[in-house]
């Protein structure tokens, strides 16, 4: 059985490369957070477009261990992403806003993304993280 690193890694990823044990071994990767390139996987995180802690804060913390699962699994919704780890270690477990990726040309998507699983898990959008978003979402189409 894959865990969802490597799920989310093979997903992102070109010519990715997997041994027996569903370890990824070679491949390339983009980090949309800061438009950075990498070859080797050691070097990504897999982001939380919604930080686990953040989601605790705006109503995770009402939920069922499955429900919590879920989120921090999904592969359905926008929620995990393949990025640098330098980028998804500046970001912590901040809301848009108090970070947003580097990237300026991300900022429609993970805008889209942020809201999108906040929207499907009903967790709550504080008066700034909406303010931070409307900022964001208005780069879409530029």
């Amino acid at each position: 059985m894959q865990i969802t690193r490597e799920v989310v890694l093979a997903r992102d990823g070109r010519d990715v490369v997997q041994n027996d044990k569903c370890q990824t071994v070679s491949g390339t990767w983009m980090s949309p957070y800061d438009g950075k390139a990498f070859t080797n996987s050691k070097d990504l995180d897999v982001d939380h477009v919604v930080p686990l802690a953040n989601a605790w804060r705006s109503g995770a913390d009402l939920w069922d261990t499955s429900t919590r699962k879920a989120l921090a699994n999904d592969l359905v919704e926008p929620q995990l992403v393949s990025v640098s780890a330098a980028s998804n270690r500046s970001k912590g477990d901040k809301g848009p806003d108090l970070w947003k990726p580097p990237l300026w040309s991300y900022w429609c998507t993970y805008s889209r993304a942020w809201i999108e699983v906040k929207s499907h898990y009903q967790l709550n959008i504080t008066a700034p993280e909406k303010q931070a978003l409307s900022d964001m979402l208005d780069t879409c189409d530029q």
